[in-house]
Parts: C-alpha cells; structure tokens; sequence
C-alpha cells in the first residue's frame, strides 16, 4: 500500500543552488508551474496524500504514541503502537520506563 512519496522543488531549485529544495509556492502572474503546465514541476495537491489507513505511523509500521511515566505504558498495545519517551523525562524515569517496556515487551523508539 506504501508509494514512493513524490517530490516537489522549488521553482527553478534545479537552476540555482542557493534556492534550497525546500517547498514554496509559486507566486509569478506568469509562471509555468503555479499554471501547472506540462513538464514544468509538479504542485502539491490533495491527490498525493497517503492512503488513511497509512497516515502518521513510523516507517516500522506502528503507531508512535508519546509517554511521560511508567502508568502510560499500561495502556500501550504492543502489536500495533511503539512507544517515544517524551524529552522532557530525565534519566532515572527513562531507565524505570525501559525496564517496564521491556518487561511488557514494548519497543522503546529512544531507549
């Protein structure tokens, strides 16, 4: 169901190195690409998004699901979610949350 994402430059991102392959709009009354012209680059559209069922999980194939403490990971359903310990969790919370994880047998995406 996974299909190669589609990649958008920038108008002229392929004339001018300091342009960047960053995304933006093209704004010009008479350019080709915000016309959508054959052959001139593509704009993003609805029509590029994934498919639902695909949307927002890590390319594992599971779903991420942010966690603070170790009552977070007792909701966790280890067949379809991975867990991501939030930043803000200090040292000796994250070794207690890999220990629980690892005894539920839970992937820990930042162990």
């Amino acid at each position: 169901m996974a299909r190669k994402k589609q990649k958008f430059l920038r108008q002229s991102a392929k004339a001018y190195k300091r342009l960047g392959l960053k995304w933006r709009r093209p704004q010009g009354s008479q350019s080709k690409v915000r016309e959508g012209r054959k052959g001139k680059g593509k704009l993003p559209s609805p029509g590029y998004r994934k498919p639902k069922v695909l949307r927002y999980l890590h390319p594992s194939g599971f779903k991420e699901v942010l966690i603070y403490n170790v009552k977070n990971l007792e909701k966790i359903d280890p067949k379809k979610e991975v867990v991501k310990i939030a930043h803000s969790v200090g040292k000796k919370k994250r070794e207690e949350i890999s220990k629980k994880a690892e005894e539920l047998k839970i992937k820990v995406l930042n162990p």
